[in-house]
């Protein structure tokens, strides 16, 4: 509730500001104008929202699932380790704007473009989160498991990955506020729906009020994808 009352705030300094100043509605348009944008156009705003949201679910799907399986490499074998660990660190160094063209210009114009921006810029946070997770295991338990000749196998499963899961959650919370991100710069570079293609049409013809309707919908998005990460880690004590 203190969030609400601090947002309607801010939404009604917002609209006495763009009244008072009479400041032009292609420059900003107040929440009321966004709000009309926002239904008028919803059924174009829902049918892109959808293209987007399909491009965050496999891109993020795809992202953690090769962050696991990179993460839990490069801790358990030092010699995959030195191969991948600068790689992984190469792929952060150069930034997603750079890359999304070059993206496009293999994948084309569709979905798949966009799926591997937002794979790009998730896999890092989770692959790294749980290296550092695994490794984080204090030796002493390490020592007792090898004491009681517990195999590589189980001390994975019941030392190493309950340290590590506090860690990979907050790299899974950190991917659900990336994933839109993501999505969105591919659609900038290039594509023909999704919520970034239609910031850019409604950039172009001025019509600001819905850029920012667009937008709206995209934060909506980004909150529901954090609250239900969170939601679903919390059901696992994380």
């Amino acid at each position: 509730m203190r969030a609400l009352g601090t947002g309607l705030a801010l939404l009604a300094l917002w609209q006495v500001a763009v009244s008072l100043t009479a400041v032009p509605p292609y420059i900003l348009p107040g929440p009321w104008a966004v709000a009309v944008a926002l239904v008028s156009n919803h059924m174009m705003l829902l049918g892109n929202a959808a293209a987007t949201a399909a491009e965050i679910a496999l891109g993020l799907a795809f992202g953690i699932l090769m962050g696991l399986a990179a993460g839990l490499a490069t801790a358990l074998s030092p010699r995959i380790e030195r191969i991948l660990r600068p790689l992984l660190l190469l792929s952060q160094a150069v930034p997603v704007f750079a890359l999304a063209p070059i993206l496009t210009l293999w994948l084309g114009y569709g979905m798949g473009s966009k799926v591997a921006v937002v794979v790009l810029i998730t896999f890092f946070p989770v692959a790294s989160a749980l290296h550092d997770g695994l490794r984080a295991t204090p030796d002493a338990s390490l020592d007792l498991a090898r004491l009681a000749a517990a195999s590589r196998w189980r001390e994975l499963l019941w030392l190493r990955l309950p340290h590590a899961l506090p860690h990979l959650a907050a790299a899974l919370r950190i991917a659900a506020v990336y994933a839109p991100i993501g999505a969105v710069i591919g659609e900038w570079v290039g594509s023909s729906t999704g919520l970034g293609h239609l910031m850019l049409l409604a950039n172009a013809r001025m019509k600001t009020d819905l850029m920012f309707a667009a937008l709206a919908v995209l934060a909506a998005m980004t909150i529901t994808l954090r609250a239900a990460t969170d939601l679903c880690l919390r059901r696992f004590g994380l």
